[in-house]
């Protein structure tokens, strides 16, 4: 039994609906963002970073969102549940496309909100947030014209790289971006939103 701690609708989401899609049993814990929960001393023992996803394991917690999501697929993999490609190379490729999505894009996304993480003067903060749209243009492009290749990101194969890439088009409106800006990134994300294993964890989400 796996036990994801999460914030509904923060990137832990990807982790959630990886692990619904795998089939392997777990429980979800709430973290609480607004009650400061994250800080707290409990928390910290399972994360010193104070942050979601933390996934524990019977070998011990893994944090950060890409290695959380090869962990799933990998464990997955021994039940015959693919979640990720089988060769080396594409199994790279997936991971190549899950770290541009952590270290970039949901950089420029958290600029917007977590502008104090960079700087303190709020002249600085203002001037964060008003780039966020273009920077998250600028990514959505790359994906749209580069990285999104079929129906999913690796192709025909769905992974959890799809997982990540809906989360993060999910947050486009709330970064003032029209995701129908995005043709293929606004029908790969209509397409995984009707995934069993989505609506399933969104519901689980929603009742937390």
């Amino acid at each position: 039994m796996f036990t994801l701690h999460i914030s509904p609708g923060a990137c832990s989401r990807a982790s959630h609906i990886a692990l619904a899609e795998s089939g392997l049993p777990y429980t979800l814990k709430r973290v609480k963002f607004a009650e400061a929960e994250q800080r707290s001393e409990s928390f910290l023992k399972i994360n010193p970073k104070g942050r979601v996803p933390a996934l524990e394991t019977g070998h011990g917690v893994l944090t950060e969102t890409v290695a959380i999501l090869a962990y799933i697929a990998q464990v997955a993999s021994v039940d015959g549940v693919t979640l990720a490609p089988a060769d080396p190379f594409e199994f790279a490729r997936m991971q190549a496309f899950n770290a541009y999505i952590a270290s970039t894009v949901h950089v420029a996304h958290a600029h917007g909100r977590r502008a104090a993480r960079w700087a303190d003067q709020s002249s600085s903060h203002a001037d964060m947030t008003a780039k966020v749209p273009g920077n998250m243009r600028d990514c959505f492009r790359l994906i749209e014209n580069d990285f999104l290749v079929g129906p999913y990101v690796m192709g025909e194969q769905y992974t959890v790289a799809d997982a990540y890439l809906f989360v993060m088009g999910g947050w486009l409106e709330s970064d003032g971006v029209d995701i129908a800006e995005f043709a293929r990134v606004a029908a790969h994300h209509a397409r995984v939103s009707e995934r069993p294993a989505v609506m399933r964890a969104l519901e689980e989400e929603a009742a937390l």
